[in-house]
């Protein structure tokens, strides 16, 4: 296993014009199409030979899904395909299947402010371009996830978010918020069944529209073209790492004065844990507003400040691949050392340990050069004061499952643990009156527990095609669901396991996803999703199993 192949990506094929023509009768003919191969980010859901296009704006989107309803089609909008779970693709869709795929990437990227606290943008932008821009307007985000190269139609679909609460004595500056980027949507033009025409048709929503609620968040039950975000002044960060602070301490439980994980939160409320596997310091990272810069502080001018972990080492990727090619699973300890080995190493030999800079290079760190890694995930809706009680309860039963794992022979983990907390999505934030709560956001507040105001996000990484992985972690997924009510699944991310595989547990699926909710929430989103396109062009199989 090479950095290089963990990179891999779609293969693009000119289509020839008479099998086009015998294959897609009718296709619009100012859209060209060529066959593409699909890839997810980590290898475990691909497809070869698909037939795709990508329209040169929002009309020819409209084309290709009139087309697609009228010959059985279905559509499904491609960003960078940097996701685990089967919202775009399922495994094993044929070259023959009548699934096009609709490249937003190429053209649907335009950026324009549209006042002076918000920014127009297509869904086909990477945030790295849309932050780029708010930059050099004085403008940003509070969080953002740390991968630029997902394009925001993607990121908005799965409510995709950083972490980020309120520092103590902090206030909320002016088009900020703390919950996803969703949370961000002033308005949205999507692709929806108008019954005066009879046809699939371009529509503006408002995000005080009651529809508008379901599209905030649509999984891929809808192709959303533009949106308008609310965006806020841009700030300053510090960016403190640190692998000085054993797990022990730092995920201990309530009640001590240690340099626990909610004592940094309450300080900068802006904190990151990543665990390898097997050893005791997490790489702690700890962003706090700064708008000077700190005398120990580097400044950076540009994202993606930490080389050792965007590019894969020579140790780590060749441990990985005797891992993989071997069958060499015992190796997980050694892999795990190894990567806090070389983030250790790297931190000081890059002097990226402490930097400081305009928001997105320090919030931007992962490019698709990293180990590509499989990811479950999922989010525990709590209160404030309850953070530190959720990540040591967690951190305690996944060290002890390890251990048990390990006791027989069994490494079903080899990756990181990741804990990052943010705030709900909070309508009153879009700074709109009677804007709408995004109805299946991962962060939509719950009224009938008002004083669960944060989510702590965790997530369980580990190599594709590891042994026992699927069933240590439906170990993990019934723990947070039994024993936190406010659970919630990370949509992009792999979840509903069984002792064999994930997106599987008929029950999670069917009962615990909706019930996490609310049916009556639950019901209204498959409903307006279902009423604005009523033939399901936007969809596939599994999310016809989701939305049942």
């Amino acid at each position: 296993m090479s950095a290089a192949a963990l990179a891999a990506v779609p293969v693009l094929l000119p289509a020839d014009p008479a099998a086009a023509s015998e294959e897609l009768p009718g296709f619009p003919a100012g859209v060209g199409l060529y066959r593409s191969a699909y890839r997810n980010w980590v290898g475990e859901i691909t497809a070869d030979g698909l037939w795709a296009c990508a329209p040169t704006d929002a009309d020819q989107v409209v084309e290709v899904v009139n087309w697609a309803w009228r010959h059985g089609w279905r559509v499904r909008a491609r960003g960078s395909s940097h996701g685990w779970s089967p919202l775009t693709i399922t495994e094993g869709t044929a070259s023959d299947a009548p699934v096009l795929l609709v490249d937003t990437a190429s053209h649907l990227t335009g950026l324009s402010l549209d006042s002076v606290s918000a920014v127009r943008a297509g869904t086909g932008v990477t945030l790295e371009a849309l932050l780029t821009y708010l930059e050099g307007h004085g403008l940003g985000v509070t969080a953002a996830p740390a991968p630029g190269d997902l394009t925001l139609g993607g990121a908005l679909a799965i409510d995709a978010h950083g972490t980020a609460v309120p520092a103590a004595g902090e206030q909320r500056l002016p088009g900020q918020t703390y919950g996803s980027l969703s949370n961000r949507i002033l308005s949205l033009t999507a692709v929806v069944w108008d019954e005066g025409s009879g046809a699939y048709a371009l529509r503006e929503f408002d995000r005080t529209e009651a529809d508008s609620a379901a599209l905030l968040t649509h999984l891929g039950r809808a192709f959303v073209t533009e949106v308008v975000l609310r965006v806020g002044a841009n700030s300053n960060l510090r960016c403190v790492s640190r692998v000085d602070i054993p797990a022990a301490e730092l995920f201990a439980a309530p009640g001590g004065d240690g340099r626990t994980f909610a004592s940094f939160l309450e300080e900068s409320g802006r904190v990151e844990a990543i665990w390898f596997a097997y050893t005791e310091f997490p790489w702690l990272k700890v962003w706090s507003v700064a708008p000077t810069r700190p005398l120990t502080s580097r400044r950076v001018t540009s994202p993606y400040n930490y080389p050792f972990s965007d590019n894969v080492p020579a140790l780590v990727a060749d441990l990985a691949g005797r891992m993989v090619s071997d069958a060499a699973w015992y190796l997980a300890p050694v892999l795990g050392n190894a990567q806090l080995d070389v983030a250790t190493v790297g931190l000081t030999a890059t002097l990226s340990a402490d930097i400081w800079g305009p928001s997105k290079n320090t919030l931007l760190y992962i490019r698709p050069t990293t180990l590509r890694v499989t990811a479950n995930g999922y989010a525990v809706l709590t209160s404030r004061d309850q953070v530190q009680q959720v990540v040591a309860e967690f951190t305690d039963f996944y060290r002890e499952r390890l251990a048990a794992y390990t006791a027989r022979g069994r490494f079903p983990v080899n990756g990181t643990v990741e804990i990052r907390v943010t705030g709900l999505d909070d309508p009153d934030e879009a700074g709109v009156a009677g804007a709408r709560a995004p109805l299946l956001s991962a962060l939509r507040p719950d009224a009938a527990r008002p004083e669960r105001d944060t989510a702590v996000w965790l997530d369980i990484l580990t190599l594709p095609g590891t042994p026992y992985a699927e069933a240590f972690l439906r170990e993990i997924e019934q723990f947070l669901f039994e024993g936190y009510d406010g659970t919630r699944v990370e949509w992009s991310k792999g979840w509903a396991y069984t002792d064999d595989a994930a997106w599987e547990d008929e029950e999670v699926l069917g009962t615990t996803i909706p019930g996490s909710f609310g049916e009556a929430v639950w019901g209204q989103a498959s409903g307006v999703l279902d009423r604005l396109d009523p033939h399901r062009v936007f969809g596939n199989a599994f999310l016809d199993r989701l939305f049942r």
